[in-house]
């Protein structure tokens, strides 16, 4: 899976919390640390112990250089990594907002170019990753974008960059909408008389299992919400709240989504 990088290297730019997933996920799917580059400023104590090449001299043609700084740091770290432009090496850029075009105009217009769109279970090998690569872009290096991407969650190719502002909405910005909600469950359990650490725990537990279901379980949501609930029982008095279609689910999410969607196409431009 990782032979060409064994031998010609990768270099990851930026090391935070996704980079960390993604290094981990690697070094645990058996890539040799001394295949890659890290550059970051202010390398972790967990970093500085994996063995990897931290700051160092670069290798001359990587086969992969992964972008994984954010998006207003982009200008600085840039320039560290254009050499390698317009060339063999595949970049790959898990910077949200930063379209293929940006990248173009930065690395040169020969460059093959995967943007990829991760989120943040990633840091639990649980994450959903979007991809779409530009016309330079070799069906073996999708390949390879997509195996490293895999080391922290499932990968979905797109037909179009297009699409990435969707995507973005969904399961990009899409666990803080969940987080949220386990938040105001619990507040809600709070509100019917539980105690503040008990209602969490029911929140959480009841999120996570109800998400690992829906994933594990051969039924649709939909029908998954009608195992649920009993005719005239308590689960249907509150779905008949929730699922109003002025004032539930239906159109709350799609605003929320819509209004996710929209501040990532002014990002891009």
């Amino acid at each position: 899976m990782f032979d060409d990088i064994s031998r010609r290297g990768l270099v990851l730019l930026g090391c935070g919390k996704m980079g960390s997933a993604m290094l981990a996920g690697w070094l645990g799917r058996g890539l040799q640390a001394g295949s890659v580059w890290v550059i970051d400023p202010d390398p972790s104590d967990w970093l500085n112990g994996t063995g990897v090449k931290i700051n160092a001299d670069l290798p001359e043609s990587p086969a992969v250089v992964l972008i994984a700084v954010k998006p207003q740091m982009m200008g600085s770290a840039l320039p560290d990594i254009a050499e390698y432009g317009n060339g063999a090496t595949l970049f790959v850029s898990v910077a949200a907002g930063t379209t293929i075009e940006t990248y173009e105009d930065m690395l040169g217009e020969a460059s093959p170019i995967v943007r990829a769109m991760p989120n943040t279970p990633a840091a639990v090998g649980r994450g959903i990753t979007a991809i779409v690569g530009n016309p330079r872009v070799a069906p073996a290096q999708l390949d390879t974008a997509e195996a490293l991407l895999a080391a922290v969650g499932q990968v979905v190719r797109l037909d179009d960059e297009s699409q990435m502002d969707a995507v973005t909405a969904v399961s990009g910005s899409g666990p803080a909408y969940v987080f949220h909600l386990i938040e105001t469950l619990a507040a809600a359990g709070v509100a019917e008389g539980l105690p503040a650490d008990l209602a969490m725990q029911l929140a959480k537990a009841t999120v996570a299992g109800a998400g690992a279901l829906a994933e594990d379980s051969s039924d649709d949501p939909a029908q998954l919400r009608v195992n649920v609930t009993s005719p005239g029982g308590t689960t249907a008095a509150a779905l008949e709240v929730l699922m109003d279609d002025e004032t539930g689910f239906p159109a709350l999410l799609r605003r929320a989504v819509r209004a996710a969607a929209n501040r990532g196409r002014e990002l891009a431009k």
